[in-house]
């Protein structure tokens, strides 16, 4: 499409019939920039707008053109206390030498402004969001409304060939399965404490995590894996499958359990459950600068790049990081 065609636009908030629409927009950009079969399923879009503190029709926008095809779609969402604010956004590919960018940025960045009386007085208020490093349209986007470059993430893949050999753990420690009712708590209490010391990480409300974690369409809770000290988890990976791949949802190791090969057990492990199932390609993401060495630990468990992202940041108000 070139300027001369510029069609009618129309903004206006999301309604929850537009779920199946959003979701082939998110798998045509997704296809678009390298990130194919990652792309969220209707349900599993739907069980996001049901977040805690998530309003659809309040915290999203839509983007439609005359024929009411959704051609823009852009969210904003509280991550902690209304003081660091996220943004997800897809615009049709066509439609970049259009105002649908413009327009949704702009929407989107009015309610970010609502969040700021909610706020503590003295709390720092940004806005985080992230684009793909192949997604020129949306970095500029980014760059030329304030935001800055401040952190890069890697999609890491590997696809499976062969059986994989799980990893021995240390004596003393075991692999039990998952129990809801038992155990919910406390993978909840070991994930906050995990990340405590990942960048951008926040302690996550027990509902706001069982929402996010245990009430999704694709949990599975024969996929995890926890690694027990006698009645203490030392690690756990969160594993779920979706779009014909396996995904290591949220991997962490306690920090009196590191630098004990836990983290290549639990990867081992979930490789080897997975490839018992038929799930061949396995996926995960990862920040590029993790300070606990990540990176290097799923390289040497046969993992390698597959896209990267840029985290973008922008700041509403000066204050104090909580």
């Amino acid at each position: 499409m070139n300027t001369k065609e510029i069609p009618e636009l129309t903004l206006r908030s999301v309604r929850w019939d537009d779920a199946q629409a959003v979701t082939d927009l998110m798998r045509l950009v997704d296809e678009t920039y390298g990130d194919e079969g990652t792309t969220l399923t209707k349900e599993e879009l739907e069980h996001n707008w049901r977040a805690v503190g998530y309003n659809p029709e309040v915290d999203a926008f839509v983007v439609e053109n005359t024929q009411k095809q959704v051609v823009g779609f852009w969210e904003v969402f509280d991550e902690d206390e209304h003081a660091h604010l996220g943004y997800d956004g897809y615009i049709h590919p066509d439609y970049w030498n259009t105002n649908a960018p413009a327009m949704l940025l702009e929407r989107a960045e009015e309610r970010a402004k609502e969040h700021i009386p909610l706020a503590a007085p003295d709390a720092r208020i940004y806005i985080r969001s992230g684009a793909g490093i192949k997604d020129e349209h949306f970095r500029a986007l980014h760059e030329k409304n304030g935001f800055s470059a401040v952190r890069y993430f890697w999609r890491m893949e590997i696809k499976l060939e062969n059986a994989p050999i799980p990893q021995p753990l240390p004596d003393g420690l075991e692999f039990r399965p998952f129990s809801i009712e038992e155990h919910a708590r406390l993978v909840w209490e070991a994930d906050n404490e995990a990340f405590r010391d990942h960048w951008g990480s926040h302690d996550s409300k027990y509902e706001e995590w069982y929402q996010r974690k245990i009430e999704r369409p694709e949990y599975d809770p024969t996929l995890w894996q926890i690694i027990w000290d006698g009645d203490q988890i030392a690690g756990f990976s969160q594993n779920r499958y979706m779009n014909e791949m396996g995904w290591i949802g949220t991997l962490g190791v306690r920090r009196p359990w590191r630098k004990k090969g836990l983290g290549l057990a639990l990867l081992t492990r979930s490789f080897s459950q997975f490839y018992e199932r038929g799930i061949k390609t396995v996926g995960l993401g990862v920040d590029s600068a993790n300070p606990t060495g990540a990176t290097r630990l799923y390289e040497k468990a046969g993992m390698k790049p597959a896209n990267q992202y840029v985290a973008y940041e922008k700041e509403l108000r000066a204050g104090k990081s909580h």
